[in-house]
């Protein structure tokens, strides 16, 4: 990967008194270095690799009572950059094709909706309880050509589906989508070109939406054994990790589940009670780590890095915020108590609470994005938004005064790997070992490790990645056993993205527990563009603002291009464990709101709508253990 022109001006420390190791020891340390260029090794992960692991499309249940009237394979060839035409007739196509995505729909009542929009081609589906309640309401619909088949479907259907009253339990219909499913996915996967993930989402009842997009490394020669482990089959939890060490098992396949926008949970998500009430113990924690190696921290329904009633130091911390309480309605009003239970930020430190009581952490996840969109379209870009659902997906004054699935929705986002090829099992090996980041959606190049040993000279040279892996480790990984009198030294390399607007500013969020047992939190402003100076209160100022909300444009005029920094640790306690995590922003640039009013001609809108954003990245931790 060719490296960008740095911009040395943007790299900068947080305080006065930071030891950063900056550009000032550069310039001998190169003069020291070799004439020609040393071999570059191939042994560690050199490629980045874009994807979703969250789409949903006709199979799916509520996607397909809310209009979408498309399929994994339309799905599947958009994403890998073909023009197709969505549900509402709109040519639509990727700037950018995405490398992988899991179509995963949800497994209860699997493609039963679509089966009764086609109900003639679907004797199993027909056989069913579910079957043979669609066809007393298709009676009435031909007793009286006056009802409306989809407001009866949403009437008869869609509550039993969300209730679970009324499941398809035909196992012959069930296979028979099922097997579509893999048959689909294993059509597109192209090893090298474009890898399509088989997968589905388990989705637990409300309150609490705690759910996990369950995803395979295998072809359907294994996920044919098995039909999707449901919440009809349990809604608890434990059950479905049961489920997947069973696969495993059974199969000799790989698997593991990703936990979804933790911020709608009911405070469930990271809850310290097992699904039981019961406290977690130190089992509990191990298995979950082992199957749930990753969090999608950022989509569509807000952002779940951090809340501002928990982060309220934190200038950056209100984005995209969904103030969640009971499933997705929207309320501010939620217990505080709960709102910890349902970030990133705070599951980590929470986590760290938990090594310390049960000698596990529970919550030692990766970073990654992804779009949760039920469209069948996988996009994430602001200027090329298609809403939640199909129903809303044509931009309208409508659609963003919707309370919930209007404004509020956001256009977000992707996962990012570092995987040696675009394969199976290459980005589900780099997935489970968290090498992994999330953006809102634009394509930020990060890097991030973590050692005892760099030095100001090694984010300099070409080979800088190979020295990150020989020095310490990427993220996702541990540091353990500190030397007598070191501090942990990370070295960060920030690129914008190709197509898109410069940076801001790179942080590092660190996390600890003290020996007191609180569980604390800092941010570290280490990189960042411009000439600016931390003020007397250690603040960076605000880098501005180019965005002309009403033209929907911004300029290029100001921010980096590229931010690398070695930073180390100022605070560094050895006997205290801690997390790191980068924090790269952009600079503001409108929302998709402002391309919509802009595009429509909207008018007089609520001043409630956000019309600009500084979209970001987050880097999957690195961990210190004494």
């Amino acid at each position: 990967m060719h490296r960008t022109i740095k911009d040395k001006m943007s790299r900068g420390i947080m305080r006065k008194t930071l030891p950063v190791l900056t550009l000032a020891l550069t310039c001998l340390a190169a003069a020291q270095q070799a004439p020609y260029s040393p071999p570059v090794s191939r042994e560690h992960p050199r490629n980045l690799y874009w994807g979703d692991t969250h789409l949903h499309t006709q199979l799916s249940g509520d996607a397909y009572v809310f209009g979408t009237r498309t399929g994994p394979d339309l799905a599947y060839r958009f994403a890998k950059g073909e023009q197709v035409v969505s549900t509402t007739g709109q040519p639509v196509k990727l700037r950018r094709p995405l490398d992988f995505l899991v179509v995963a729909d949800h497994a209860n009542n699997l493609g039963a909706n679509y089966a009764r929009g086609n109900y003639n081609e679907n004797p199993g589906f027909r056989e069913s309880a579910l079957g043979r309640l669609w066809q007393a309401a298709k009676a009435e619909i031909l007793a009286d050509p006056e009802v409306d088949e989809e407001q009866l479907a949403k009437e008869r259907l869609y509550t039993v589906h969300q209730d679970g009253l009324v499941s398809v339990r035909h196992d012959g219909f069930r296979s028979s989508v099922w097997e579509s499913i893999g048959a689909m996915a294993d059509r597109h996967n192209d090893p090298g070109r474009f890898t399509a993930f088989i997968g589905y989402e388990w989705t637990p009842p409300r309150p609490g939406s705690a759910h996990r997009v369950v995803m395979f490394r295998d072809d359907r020669s294994k996920t044919n054994q098995i039909l999707p482990f449901s919440s009809y089959d349990s809604s608890h939890v434990e059950d479905l990790w049961d489920f997947l060490g069973g696969y495993e098992r059974d199969t000799g396949g790989s698997v593991l589940a990703i936990p979804h926008n933790p911020n709608l949970t009911s405070g469930l998500m990271f809850d310290l009670e097992d699904s039981s009430g019961e406290p977690i113990t130190a089992d509990y924690g191990r298995i979950r780590a082992r199957w749930e190696p990753l969090l999608e921290v950022t989509q569509l329904k807000g952002d779940s890095e951090t809340h501002p009633k928990l982060s309220p130091e934190d200038e950056f911390a209100d984005f995209e915020t969904w103030n969640g309480w009971g499933g997705v309605e929207p309320n501010p009003d939620r217990p505080d108590d709960r709102i910890q239970h349902e970030y990133a930020r705070s599951a980590l430190k929470l986590g760290l609470g938990q090594r310390a009581k049960t000698g596990v952490n529970p919550f030692k996840f990766g970073m990654i994005g992804s779009t949760d969109s039920h469209t069948a379209l996988s996009t994430a870009d602001e200027n090329n938004f298609f809403g939640k659902f199909a129903g809303r997906s044509e931009p309208s004054a409508e659609r963003m005064m919707h309370e919930r699935w209007g404004w509020e929705a956001g256009a977000a986002g992707y996962a990012a790997v570092w995987a040696e090829s675009n394969t199976r099992e290459a980005i589900f090996d780099a997935m489970r070992r968290r090498e992994t980041y999330a953006t809102t959606g634009p394509r930020i190049l990060l890097r991030f490790f973590g050692g005892w040993e760099f030095e100001a000279s090694d984010i300099e040279r070409h080979d800088y990645v190979e020295i990150g892996y020989r020095k310490g480790v990427p993220m996702g990984s541990d540091l353990t056993a500190a030397p007598a009198g070191a501090s942990p030294t990370f070295m960060i390399d920030v690129a914008k993205d190709p197509d898109g607007a410069k940076l801001d500013r790179v942080q590092v969020v660190k996390g600890w527990r003290t020996e007191s047992g609180e569980l604390e939190e800092k941010i570290f402003d280490v990189a960042w563009s411009g000439a600016r100076t931390p003020g007397s209160d250690g603040r960076i100022l605000p880098v501005g603002s180019t965005v002309d909300v009403e033209d929907a444009s911004y300029l290029n005029s100001i921010g980096a291009v590229q931010l690398a920094v070695i930073w180390r640790d100022p605070e560094f306690n050895p006997a205290q464990h801690a997390f790191y995590y980068v924090r790269a922003l952009e600079i503001p640039t409108p929302r998709w709101t402002a391309y919509d009013a802009k595009y429509y001609g909207l008018k007089d809108l609520d001043p409630a709508i956000p019309m600009s954003l500084q979209e970001r990245a987050y880097s999957s931790p690195i961990w210190y253990t004494p």
